[in-house]
């Protein structure tokens, strides 16, 4: 039975919602000389469910590694990543506030899916999930879009944009898991943690 497992993420969200189902975590974030910005990086003609599940599977073998070198205890290693999809095209993280900009009115009035990656690694195990969300925004009017922009909440989002921030009020319809549109699906999460035998 494990105590605790190692959280590989960056994203205090996933550690929140971690901490709602009870599961008890430590970070195990890179270290300064790891390009973990470039795990992310597309492949040409890559669709998005592939993406996805690639980089969370190279973020879990970078983890291990990370584990290995550090003298620290074993327990599990848990990642994940998120993803925004307008049909094949991959919505990343905005390079700047002109690209915000754009991919928030690319979502405007329409319907995307967010996906994200979960994968649980202990010992040899290892073992990952997919959660696919459906999100529809009302039309974004362009002072909205130039407001939330200005806030600086898109920037490090998947998609330009967060479901818990305040641009919430333009989503018009979700259909899916909104922790998983938050970063980390909890089901699948849970699910996984209990094949490990720890119970959320």
């Amino acid at each position: 039975m494990h105590q605790f497992i190692y959280l590989a993420s960056q994203s205090p969200r996933r550690a929140q919602l971690l901490d709602q189902i009870g599961v008890r975590h430590k970070l195990l974030l890179p270290r300064a000389d790891e390009n973990a910005e470039a795990l992310e990086a597309e492949r040409p003609g890559e669709l998005p469910a592939d993406y996805v599940q690639r980089v969370t599977r190279a973020k879990l073998h970078a983890a291990r590694m990370r584990l290995k070198a550090s003298g620290l205890p074993a327990a599990p290693i848990l990642c994940a990543d998120t993803t925004v999809a307008l049909g094949r095209r991959i919505l990343g993280k905005p390079a700047d506030a002109a690209h915000a900009a754009a991919t928030l009115q690319l979502l405007s009035g329409r319907t995307h899916r967010v996906l994200t990656a979960v994968a649980i690694s202990s010992g040899r195990r290892e073992q990952l999930a997919l959660s696919v969300s459906n999100v529809r925004f009302a039309v974004l009017p362009v002072d909205v879009i130039a407001a939330y922009v200005a806030s600086g909440e898109p920037f490090g989002k998947a998609g330009a944009y967060a479901i818990q921030s305040a641009v919430a009020g333009w989503i018009a319809h979700v259909d899916g898991s909104y922790s998983g549109i938050m970063g980390l699906p909890l089901y699948e999460t849970a699910q996984l943690l209990r094949t490990l035998g720890i119970t959320a």
